[in-house]
């Protein structure tokens, strides 16, 4: 079983453009939603992504935070072009931009289509309360801001948030 250990910020500014030592284009979608997830009928969200020439389906275990269970599989491409015609919601599109700093890599995720204008970066941690330090350019932590997690945006994007929401002023669930 996989557990991911994950911290997901917001990003200020452009500096992390120039230390960006790969770009992949990602496209995703869910076969459930928020709605599914919300209400306890499913307890792990399903996703199907396209990154680059490479495609998988991952199982995401529901728990708010941090820590949750996690599932990746590799499939063929056009398996998932297939199940991608299947989802639930939009697809979230966005480019994912690998960053180092202080011996960690950051995926700084720049949303595209009804997401442009959000730009958040993750950090993945071998436990809970690993140090890392951050870089200039990560302002507030939304790990456990519901609306910031891809499941969320592809239900409700960020094009239909509320100013308030956009400056983290909300603490909706999505």
């Amino acid at each position: 079983m996989g557990i991911e250990i994950e911290r997901k910020f917001l990003v200020t500014g452009d500096g992390w453009r120039a230390a960006a030592r790969e770009v992949v284009p990602m496209a995703q979608g869910y076969i459930n939603d928020m709605a599914a997830m919300d209400s306890g009928a499913m307890k792990a969200s399903v996703r199907v992504r396209i990154a680059g020439d490479e495609a998988f389906l991952n199982l995401k275990s529901r728990e708010l935070g941090h820590t949750r269970q996690e599932f990746d599989y590799p499939i063929p491409v056009e398996d998932a072009r297939g199940l991608l015609a299947l989802c639930v919601g939009g697809l979230v599109d966005k480019r994912r931009h690998y960053v180092e700093f202080e011996g960690h890599l950051w995926e700084v995720d720049e949303f595209l289509g009804e997401n442009a204008g959000l730009v958040v970066a993750e950090i993945e941690l071998a436990s809970a309360d690993a140090a890392f330090a951050k870089p200039e350019w990560i302002g507030a932590e939304v790990t456990d801001a519901a609306r910031y997690y891809n499941l969320a945006l592809a239900t409700r994007p960020y094009s239909q948030w509320s100013e308030a929401e956009r400056a983290g002023e909300v603490a909706s669930a999505h």
